[in-house]
């Protein structure tokens, strides 16, 4: 919570600017990786910078990547995203894309492995990775941005750039900018975060063959229980029978259901069950809040799972999840809004720069429940999605870009953002090489470099609409 003590006044003073690019990228997680490449694919220079001292972002706390697959089964997100997949499973360190009766499928990757390979595919690209370094501030002129301030243990200095791609996941460089953005739910209620964990030591055979063979005991959302038998690796959701039985005998579990994510690694299961509600994933002191809360509550969850779950009989605690894993923020305000009517109605743009099938998952603000609606296939994510109003010179990429609370909810997994990032690195690139802004910026051509390089889109469907 921010004090009322008033005011200071900062003493103007000059600041250095530490280099200038044709495209600078602020975050690297999995939108910010896909966005640096492919704006760097034809020369420009490109740089990307990162508060933490490695990328990948939501890819490396132990979830599963999501959204590969529709609805239907088919492959929707090509292009960059699965050439980093490709690296990692050449490695052993991703999985394919298993189709999942829930989230329409999952990518297992290997968290460590991420952070070395994407790295090194940036590298290979050209792109200039800065780590360490906050977003502080903008440089504006009139309605353009012209640059980014940084800090960083060199102090206050400026980045400018061409165009800047805002992939922080929180808007922080379009909410600096004046772009009008907006927080969570009609009420300002935000879905919440969660601190991943890893536990070693599970018989996850034991697991799923007793989820497989006794069904009515170990009962799972949505999920039927022939596909634990098919699957050795998986993730399961539900048991919300165990966990109320665990809470009536006393143990403080904060959501409805068990969510476990089996790892790449045998015997290792990563753990989604901590919940804090009322985190502002914008604000230090209730983010330090939530790392502390969540952290309090891993206790309870892990005797919850050796005493009540089979196979954690003689599981043992891993690792934390280095960061707390923020589901919602800001949204920026673009050139059009995606809505929950949008997704659920499988609509088609003439302006599609992505196509996402993963349906409306919200954890609810208040309470530890959740609420899932599917479409029954696709849906376009438009390019006009990705460019706010009033700011030029300026992109935004992942699940801030401009949707309602609801259709957030869809679009916010990380295989769609790493389509919407590489989208937003081709419009930046061609916006430089034509001099244009990203608002002006031929779409059917974005669209055909897109599909050139590999990407999926459903453009020639007569149902596209403007």
């Amino acid at each position: 919570m921010k004090n009322n003590l008033g005011t200071i006044q900062e003493p103007a003073k000059t600041i250095p600017i530490r280099t200038q690019v044709d495209v600078l990228v602020v975050g690297g997680g999995p939108s910010g990786i896909t966005a640096a490449m492919a704006a760097a694919e034809d020369g420009l220079r490109v740089l990307l910078i990162e508060s933490r001292s490695f990328v990948g972002g939501n890819m490396t706390i132990g979830l599963p990547i999501l959204g590969f697959l529709g609805q239907k089964g088919n492959q929707i997100i090509k292009g960059l995203p699965q050439k980093l997949i490709d690296r990692l499973a050449a490695r052993q360190a991703a999985s394919e894309h298993r189709p999942c009766p829930l989230h329409m499928s999952l990518t297992l990757v290997e968290p460590e492995s991420v952070k070395t390979v994407a790295l090194e595919m940036l590298r290979e690209s050209n792109v200039e990775v800065l780590f360490y370094t906050f977003c502080a501030g903008v440089v504006m002129e009139g309605d353009e941005l012209k640059g980014v301030i940084v800090e960083s243990k060199a102090g206050r200095e400026a980045i400018m750039a061409k165009v800047v791609i805002d992939c922080s996941g929180d808007a922080d460089v379009a909410y600096r900018s004046g772009v009008p953005c907006e927080y969570g739910n009609e009420h300002g209620g935000v879905q919440p975060p969660t601190l991943m964990f890893c536990l070693g030591g599970v018989d996850t055979e034991k697991l799923r063959l007793s989820v497989a063979q006794e069904p009515r005991t170990y009962l799972t959302d949505f999920i039927p229980a022939e596909y634990f038998g098919q699957n050795n690796q998986f993730v399961l959701v539900g048991m919300r029978n165990l966990v109320k039985k665990a809470q009536e005998d006393g143990l403080t579990l904060t959501t409805e259901r068990t969510i476990l994510i089996t790892g790449l690694r045998k015997g290792e299961v990563w753990v989604n069950m901590t919940r804090v509600n009322g985190v502002n994933g914008t604000d230090p002191e209730s983010l330090t809040h939530g790392e502390i809360e969540g952290r309090k509550q891993i206790y309870d969850i892990q005797r919850y799972l050796i005493e009540y779950v089979p196979g954690f009989e003689n599981a043992y605690f891993l690792k934390t999840a280095p960061f707390l894993g923020i589901r919602e923020t800001r949204r920026i305000i673009g050139q059009y809004t995606m809505t929950r009517e949008d997704i659920m109605s499988c609509r088609h743009f003439e302006d599609a720069i992505a196509v996402a099938s993963y349906p409306l998952d919200i954890h609810h603000p208040q309470g530890g429940g959740c609420t899932l609606e599917w479409c029954g296939d696709c849906y376009d994510i438009p390019y006009r999605s990705l460019v706010p109003q009033k700011v030029k010179n300026l992109l935004v990429a992942g699940r801030c870009i401009s949707t309602t609370h609801e259709a957030m909810s869809a679009i916010r997994v990380m295989a769609p953002c790493m389509a919407m990032g590489e989208a937003a690195g081709r419009a930046a690139k061609q916006a430089v090489r034509r001099n244009v802004q990203p608002a002006a910026v031929d779409v059917q051509q974005l669209q055909q470099e897109l599909i050139s390089k590999g990407a999926y889109l459903r453009i020639n469907q007569k149902a596209a609409v403007k």
